[in-house]
């Protein structure tokens, strides 16, 4: 599967991909915010990564810009299923940062679950020091649960507190349910 925006491509991770995204992850800065991969991170993580079977019902593609010539390796992002729901994981490389690309390929995601995967909802976090992916989410229509949990990061080397969020795509489903009790932020 295959999604192109005004300025990207998205695409499933092929086992050439793997040296461009050992240099594209391998930020600190990068790292410190993902909650899932690896650190350091090594041409045998991204090998391991990039064999994983892909499926229509969980679709992680890579993030390349759109160029006149070769398509360069900006980022990721993905769906995790979680029960009827997904949670939408992305990244994106430093000198991409404020270009507004997380957002663009945030929206084709979110459009692909609510139109093609017809998903109820999705959910996301992110550490409570990455400000900037709280504003990606919002633009993405996503909504505090007003909960803040402890997720690992290996980066960080342990747990760091990181904020809920969800988006309804089916009015009859509910964030509400999502959120549950024992809220430590307001929504």
């Amino acid at each position: 599967m295959f999604v192109r925006t005004e300025r990207l491509l998205l695409r499933p991770g092929w086992a050439d991909d793997a040296s461009a995204l050992v240099d594209a992850i391998s930020y600190a800065p990068v790292a410190r915010m993902l909650m899932r991969a690896p650190w350091p991170y090594e041409l045998a993580d991204a090998h391991e990564f990039l064999s994983r079977p892909h499926t229509p019902t969980a679709p992680n593609f890579l993030i390349f810009l759109r160029t006149a010539g070769k398509p360069r390796l900006i980022g990721g992002i993905g769906l995790t299923p979680q029960g009827d729901a997904a949670e939408l994981g992305y990244w994106i490389t430093p000198d991409h940062w404020g270009l507004g690309f997380a957002t663009e390929a945030g929206r084709a995601v979110v459009d692909m679950a609510r139109h093609s995967l017809r998903l109820p909802r999705l959910h996301a976090s992110h550490f409570v020091d990455n400000t900037a992916s709280g504003h990606v989410l919002t633009k993405l229509g996503f909504t505090r649960t007003g909960k803040i949990k402890p997720m690992t990061s290996p980066a960080r080397g342990g747990e760091a507190m990181a904020i809920d969020y969800c988006l309804e795509l089916d009015e009859r489903s509910g964030c509400v349910d999502f959120m549950g009790e024992g809220s430590l932020l307001a929504a």
